[in-house]
Order: structure tokens, then C-alpha cells, then sequence
């Protein structure tokens, strides 16, 4: 063995143990003068790897047992609206007195107080599907004379198609929402004794009920925040304001846009702050923007 082969032994048996070793009485091929060069680039580059990885600082949420000097509380993601806590205190302000239909009239008021629990949450989730596409004052009418009749899912299912039809009118979609509200009420009695679902997922299975009226439903009727109910007036205020991050088209693109960043203790509040603010001030048509607080805040308010 030469001596430019023993100094290539012992140069490789120097490196780590990444490196593969090789056979009892293996001489090293001479690296030519191009190896070379390229050899000591791979090496200067692990290098450099290795001290950028231990200038890293990673943020996560550390154990009680693990918090030290080094540790970085775990922050939530970026965005979030321009102004939009002084838009938010803005409403509550106009909001303060507590006078729109939605107030009075919304799904936690039109159900039977008295009534045993279980008949009081199928209350909820009626008037619920009454309310789409009605005003307030209408679903809060054909509830009172369900509820003079005596409503259950026992009494629903007992009335014709003729007679539940006279009863709801008005609302919107009668001859719809009569079919679903017997279809409902039927799956109700044979699946779940008669009480409404506890969940979001079972409740949009029922026929006519969609995502707004299952988050309600859930607020109300079992005391659980399982997302933001958005409607039409929640829906336009948001774009108005610009609460998402980019237009939205549909109410339910809009609660996944408003739940990516809005705090959580929020959601429960929102839905009839803002749809009472849109009932009385933010109006789908000549919105009332020379009465609103928010008029030197919201985009929408600079263009009119």
C-alpha cells in the first residue's frame, strides 16, 4: 500500500458514522482533483445545514415540564380584518337596546317555555325551519298557531298536509316546508324518541334543515356553540365589512371564512348581533350608512 493510499484509509475512517465504512484490506481510489473539490463543497454545505438548523427556534406548546428559556408560546395564524374590534364595539353600541325583530321574535322566543324539554327543542328546530326565506314576524305568527293546536312531534304528524299548510302560511316555501316538516317530524318520532338530533351532522341530514338552522339549533336548543349560524344578513355584513378574507358567495362559504379567524367565545354572540344590525341599519337595499358608527370604517360605506 502507498502512501497516498493510507492517508485515503484514514480519511475515511475520520468521518461520521454516516459514512460508509469500508472492507478489512480495502484500499481507497486516489479522488482525482475535480472529487476533490466536490467533496469539500458537500462537506462545507452539511456544515452550514447543520448550524442554520441550530439557529432555528421552533415555536410549540411546551408541557409544564418542559417550559424553559428556549420555549416560544404556540401563536394562532395571521390574519385577521382591518378594525375589526372597533367595528365589532360599534355594533354592540347600536345594538345596545335590544329593538330588533330578531330580539323578540328570533328562534329562542318562539318556543313553549312550559313545555318538557324535549318538546321545547322540537319547538326550536321547527320555528328554525319555518324561518328561512321569512321575516321574524311571520315565522313568529304560524309558530303561534301551531303552538295553539298543541305542537309536537305526536300533533304535527296527526294534521293533514291541507290543515299544516293553512297554519304556516305565509312563510316562505309553505308547500315545501309543510313535506319536510312531516318528514322530519317522522324521523324524529321512529329514530330519536320524539327529540331532536345532537349533533350538526344529523341535524342536516333531516329534510329542510340546512347549516344556519343546525348551528341554531344546537345553540338554542342544547346550549352548545357548534359554529357560527350565518344567514343572509350575517353573510352581507361580513362582505360589506370585509371580515373574509376574500368574497364570498354563499352563507356557508362565509362561516368557514368568519371561523378561520374569529375567536371562538365570539361565535354565540355574532349571529343576532349582526342580524338585527342588518335588520334595522346594514338593510340588503339603501343600507342606513349615515346613522351607522362604522361609516368612516367600512368599505363598503366609501363607495355610496
Amino acid at each position: 500500500m502507498n502512501a497516498a493510499s493510507v492517508r485515503m484509509v484514514t480519511r475515511s475512517r475520520s468521518r461520521g458514522s454516516g459514512s460508509r465504512q469500508r472492507a478489512v484490506g480495502e484500499e481507497a481510489a486516489p479522488l482525482q482533483r475535480g472529487e476533490a473539490a466536490a467533496e469539500r463543497r458537500k462537506s462545507h454545505s452539511c456544515v452550514r445545514r447543520q448550524q442554520k438548523a441550530q439557529r432555528l427556534n421552533v415555536a410549540y406548546e411546551a408541557s409544564d415540564g418542559e417550559k424553559g428559556e428556549n420555549t416560544e408560546p404556540l401563536r394562532a395564524p395571521g390574519w385577521e380584518p382591518q378594525d375589526w374590534r372597533q367595528q365589532l364595539a360599534n355594533i354592540r353600541t347600536m345594538r345596545s337596546g335590544k329593538d330588533a325583530p330578531v330580539d323578540q321574535l328570533g328562534a329562542e322566543h318562539c318556543y313553549d317555555p312550559s313545555a318538557p324539554p324535549k318538546v321545547r327543542r322540537y319547538q326550536v328546530l321547527l320555528s328554525l325551519m319555518l324561518s328561512s326565506q321569512t321575516k321574524d314576524q311571520v315565522t313568529a305568527g304560524a309558530m303561534q298557531r301551531l303552538r295553539a293546536r298543541g305542537l309536537t312531534v305526536d300533533s304535527i304528524l296527526q294534521t293533514d298536509d291541507s290543515t299544516l299548510g293553512m297554519l304556516i302560511y305565509p312563510v316562505g316555501f309553505w308547500r315545501n316546508k309543510v313535506k319536510y316538516i312531516k318528514q322530519t317530524s317522522a324521523i324524529l318520532q321512529q329514530r330519536y324518541d320524539g327529540d331532536i338530533p345532537a349533533s350538526v351532522a344529523e341535524l342536516v341530514a333531516l329534510p329542510g334543515v340546512g347549516p344556519k338552522m343546525a348551528h341554531l339549533a344546537m345553540a338554542v336548543a342544547w346550549g352548545t356553540v357548534s359554529g357560527i349560524a350565518v344567514d343572509t344578513h350575517v353573510h352581507r355584513i361580513a362582505n360589506r365589512l370585509r371580515w373574509t378574507k376574500k368574497t364570498t358567495k354563499s352563507p356557508e362559504e362565509t362561516r368557514t371564512a368568519l371561523e378561520e379567524w374569529l375567536p371562538r367565545e365570539l361565535w354565540r354572540e355574532i349571529n343576532g348581533l349582526l342580524v338585527g344590525f342588518g335588520q334595522q341599519t346594514c338593510l340588503p337595499v339603501r343600507p342606513r350608512c349615515q346613522a351607522c358608527l362604522n361609516r368612516a370604517l367600512c368599505p363598503a360605506a366609501q363607495g355610496l
